[in-house]
């Protein structure tokens, strides 16, 4: 309801840090000493989609515009274009970004099976955990240090009481049913 979509796009190292996994099965801990790891040990690139436009462009539109910003970057990091770019889902950006011009493979649950994806989806989470935290700082009314701009019942709330930040995303039925009332 709340915040960015944020991308990652990783080449693993030569020491591929142990333990990759899911973020969504990691501990916070594990979490953020696997980011650590990566980001030490591996080429990797971040890319954020601020919510103005997500709600432009759609959710979905908004994820395969932050997965080919994200490979564009590491490719610009590295000097090189990858030879295949492994996503996790069922879709990739081929044929729905003009940007996208690399070889693709969606993998379904690809960020508990490919190490590459697992660690992407570290990085991700880890930033934008870290982006809603700070956000949580200027906006302490929602609760966004423990829910990460996820429509808890203590953020649906805090949306009612106090209404929508510019981090909301207007396209979002709740936030956008408040302009309603």
């Amino acid at each position: 309801m709340a915040g960015p979509v944020v991308a990652a796009a990783v080449v693993l190292g030569e020491a591929i840090p142990a333990g990759l996994d899911d973020s969504k099965r990691l501990s916070a801990k594990r979490r953020a000493v696997l980011d650590e790891a990566i980001r030490t040990s591996c080429g990797w690139a971040v890319a954020v989609i601020e919510p103005a436009e997500i709600d432009r462009v759609n959710i979905f539109m908004a994820t395969m515009l932050a997965m080919t910003r994200a490979v564009a970057a590491l490719a610009g990091a590295l000097g090189e274009a990858p030879g295949a770019v492994l996503i996790d889902g069922n879709m990739t950006p081929q044929g729905r970004c003009a940007d996208w011009c690399w070889p693709a493979r969606a993998i379904v649950g690809g960020d508990g099976i490919e190490p590459c994806i697992s660690a992407a989806s570290i990085i991700a989470k880890e930033w934008r955990d870290r982006m809603m935290l700070e956000a949580a700082a200027a906006h302490p009314h929602y609760g966004w240090e423990r829910n990460k701009g996820y429509g808890t019942a203590e953020h649906m709330e805090a949306l009612r009481v106090h209404g929508a930040t510019p981090l909301h995303r207007r396209s979002f039925a709740p936030v956008s049913q408040l302009q309603l009332i």
